[in-house]
């Protein structure tokens, strides 16, 4: 077998894994930032927005963290729970590092359908 066979099957399988190894990485960090806690971290969604040129300065690809709560508190306390996830989605340089080699502009924070908050 030649050289560029291996290297260019490396690559591929590099590319299969890397979404789910991202996704492991979303799921640790948040689970360890709300054990048990409010609010309840239900998991992520990737959107890619098809319908803007990859050279426009908008963002095209981003995560949405999502959580919810039994029950919607202050604005204070969803403001700090809002910096909580953020802070923590931060401090993984190697996941932001990891999202940023994968192409995502932004990640948010979502309670609930209808809003979302920014993180970065």
């Amino acid at each position: 077998m030649n050289i560029r066979f291996f290297a260019t099957l490396a690559a591929l399988l590099s590319t299969l894994v890397a979404p789910s190894a991202q996704a492991e990485n979303i799921d640790v960090v948040m689970n360890d930032v709300f054990p048990q806690r409010q609010p309840v971290y239900i998991g992520f969604d990737s959107i890619e927005r098809s319908d803007i040129p990859a050279a426009s300065r908008v963002d095209r690809k981003y995560i949405i963290v999502d959580f919810r709560f039994q029950s919607m508190p202050a604005q204070e306390q969803l403001q700090a729970s809002v910096h909580q996830i953020c802070m923590a989605l931060l401090r993984d340089r190697d996941l932001i590092q990891s999202l940023t080699n994968s192409g995502y502009d932004m990640v948010a924070v979502a309670f609930d359908k209808s809003s979302q908050y920014d993180c970065l």
